[in-house]
């Protein structure tokens, strides 16, 4: 069953003070007993000033350390231990030597490498 919903010149400035308040669509359809979709297409055919989407945006990118070593900077013989996490946009690697044949620094290597001792202790392996 379609219900019809008459615009009357009382509704229609309701509508119009409600939109010049800044008050959702949801909420105007509410006050006035129509869906929000009714209230938008009203507004539309209107021709209402437009208003910003209530939405946020994300605000810019924050600005990334210069001398951070990302991956495009990376190279052989620096320690390529991941900082942060790689969506962030302060997402690095550490960047200080690394020990021989290994792919990280000194204190990278004590948390990347253990060995357990005979008697099950377990100590770092480089």
């Amino acid at each position: 069953m379609q219900t019809t919903y008459e615009w009357t010149p009382q509704r229609v400035n309701a509508l119009i003070a409600l939109w010049d308040e800044g008050l959702p669509t949801s909420e105007i359809g509410r006050r006035l007993g129509i869906t929000k979709n009714a209230v938008i297409g009203k507004v539309h055919r209107l021709g209402l000033a437009k208003r910003g989407s209530p939405i946020k945006e994300r605000p810019d990118q924050p600005q990334v350390n210069e001398n951070l070593v990302t991956m495009a900077k990376l190279r052989p013989g620096m320690c390529s231990w991941p900082v942060g996490e790689p969506n962030d946009p302060d997402f690095h690697f550490c960047g200080e030597e690394s020990l021989d044949g290994k792919p990280y620094c000194r204190s990278h290597c004590a948390k990347a490498y253990i060995r357990i001792t005979k008697d099950g202790r377990k100590v770092a392996a480089a």
